[in-house]
């Protein structure tokens, strides 16, 4: 029995801009990510410092940054989805 996949594969038109904006997402995480470094090595007493109910700015910061990443998987995922289609769609009208 052949198994063919679930998805029709082909030629993604959207590739290139996929990555740019994948490369504008991380570095834009690490940015963010590098004032949480910057905060831990020039200003330690800062992240011991009580934020929200008694928890530290360190576990704050560090949960917030937990859950930006996946707000921005989520947010990749739903832009490129969409420009994937309309380019796609735009690439078969040409043909």
């Amino acid at each position: 029995m052949l198994h063919e996949p679930a998805t029709k594969v082909g030629k993604d038109a959207a590739s290139d801009w996929k990555a740019k904006l994948g490369i504008k997402l991380f570095w834009l995480y690490c940015l963010i990510y590098m004032g949480f470094v910057g905060i831990a090595v020039f200003s330690p007493d800062t992240m011991k410092a009580p934020v929200l109910a008694g928890t530290n700015l360190a576990i704050i910061y560090g949960m917030a940054l937990i859950l930006f990443a996946i707000v921005l998987g989520l947010v990749y995922n739903r832009v490129c989805t969409k420009k994937e289609d309309e380019m796609n769609a735009k690439a078969e009208g040409a043909e």
